[in-house]
């Protein structure tokens, strides 16, 4: 690095100790991420490339890792439409219990993973206030790949909506006002003026969604039902590979979570970059 790239680094920072606190933040991330992650990686791939791709394509497990990821995806996908709605909604409109809702939002946050697991299980159970009204429709949803959905959307959710909710507060109405005097309908005001400076923070918080949901353990076990090849997920293979003292085994499939976890949110990532390229930041 050139002496005129790194008083650049320097000068772009109001905090004084530039030196000091690159140190700390390379050692942060070496001692308590890369660390782990690498010793992680090191240990799996004791059993070789061939073991890996063995491991990874064994049926249990593929149809653990196909159940963890495809729902997870799909969880945070509507949860980042619907936490868009709710932060639309908390934002932009005044009415009776609004700070109450608000703070609702963030109890996922709060609350144990395996009490959420608990209550979701007893609520959609077919003896459950939901579940009793649901069977009657055909729809089984504790017990199932539905189930995890729904946890999972429940634990992202809070991501969602609090990545766009301040990018929502700094949307001006008078952009709603001018496109509406020069002629344009509603949904082209959305899809044109509103949801491009957006877009940044949407993908955030669904990049958040997706890392959460796919090592979500303990609010999904409860409601999943644990079927193999039906609604087993990949962490609780993982815990039945320690209990078994199959180290080398769950080491194998938390390497495997990890490089798919790794290039789905580096695509994200990706995405979010041009997305900001191209409409900038609100």
């Amino acid at each position: 690095m050139s002496s005129a790239s790194y008083l650049r680094l320097k000068q772009s920072s109001v905090l004084p100790g530039f030196g000091v606190t690159l140190g700390y933040t390379l050692l942060y991330l070496g001692l308590l991420v890369l660390l782990p992650l690498g010793a992680l990686v090191v240990k799996a791939s004791g059993i070789g490339i061939a073991g890996i791709v063995a491991t990874a394509t064994e049926p249990r497990i593929a149809a653990a890792l196909r159940t963890s990821f495809s729902i997870s995806l799909l969880a945070a996908g509507v949860a980042s439409l619907f936490g868009l709605l709710i932060a639309w909604v908390l934002t932009r409109y005044d009415f009776p219990g609004r700070k109450l809702i608000d703070a609702i939002v963030d109890l996922p946050f709060a609350l144990p993973t395996a009490v959420a697991g608990i209550a979701l299980a007893a609520l959609y159970a077919p003896n459950g206030w939901v579940g009793s009204l649901l069977e009657p429709l055909g729809l089984k949803v504790a017990y199932t790949p539905l189930g995890i959905f729904v946890a999972l959307v429940f634990i992202g959710l809070p991501f969602t909506v609090r990545t766009v909710q301040p990018l929502i507060t700094e949307i001006e109405n008078e952009l709603e006002e001018a496109s509406a005097t020069l002629g344009a309908s509603r949904w082209r005001t959305l899809w044109s003026v509103l949801l491009p400076p957006l877009l940044p923070g949407v993908l955030t918080g669904f990049a958040l969604a997706f890392a959460r949901a796919v090592g979500e353990y303990g609010s999904v076990i409860f409601i999943a039902g644990n079927l193999p090849y039906v609604s087993e997920i990949a962490p609780l293979l993982i815990v039945i590979k320690l209990s078994e003292y199959d180290y080398t085994g769950a080491t194998v499939i938390a390497t495997i979570m990890l490089a798919i976890s790794f290039s789905a949110l580096l695509l994200i990532n990706l995405v979010q970059a041009w997305s900001r390229r191209r409409f900038g930041h609100v």
